[in-house]
């Protein structure tokens, strides 16, 4: 039992001793320094974590919110039109029409007198534009959920272009 209490009290002077060498440490200057560095960031912490709650931003990180969840909406929309026109095979179609196209105009090489050629080319032309018209206006019904003019107005300058180089192509038939 005696040993008992000894072995506490040499426990109890351990910890008393470690206890004054921390008070001693934490009154040493760089120990002060790094402590008022502590204080200033929590007062700035503070100040950051108060401004945060104000109302106007609050309002912001609701629009950051808000948008952030409409251009995932946009981008699934997207990607589900892209879809929809692989599946549909249009696009596939107008390029290879468009590839024949070419190929036919490429195959006169300066020869103007071939005319089953040119009326060849004339009916592959007119197929592909009544292909691109079906194709914009499935683009039309596909993008209008997505309420993206720009796509709108690049098919429809796509087929305006088209249509320009048919009508080009057609005074040489004639």
């Amino acid at each position: 039992m005696e040993q008992k209490k000894l072995g506490k009290l040499h426990d109890i002077k351990e910890t008393t001793s470690n206890a004054v060498e921390i008070i001693r440490r934490i009154g040493s200057p760089e120990i002060q320094v790094t402590l008022n560095k502590v204080k200033e960031t929590a007062t700035i912490v503070n100040e950051m974590m108060q401004s945060l709650k104000t109302p106007e931003m609050l309002q912001n990180i609701e629009n950051f919110r808000m948008i952030s969840e409409n251009m995932n909406d946009a981008s699934t929309k997207i990607q589900n039109t892209m879809q929809q026109l692989k599946d549909t095979g249009l696009v596939e179609e107008s390029t290879d029409l468009i590839k024949f196209a070419k190929g036919k105009l490429n195959s006169f090489s300066g020869d103007i007198t071939a005319g089953q050629n040119l009326h060849d080319v004339s009916t592959a032309t007119k197929d592909m534009l009544i292909s691109i018209n079906y194709l914009v206006n499935e683009l039309k019904v596909t993008v209008a959920s997505t309420k993206n003019s720009k796509t709108i107005r690049n098919i429809k300058e796509t087929f305006i272009e088209a249509s320009d180089i048919y009508k080009k192509a057609i005074p040489q038939a004639s």
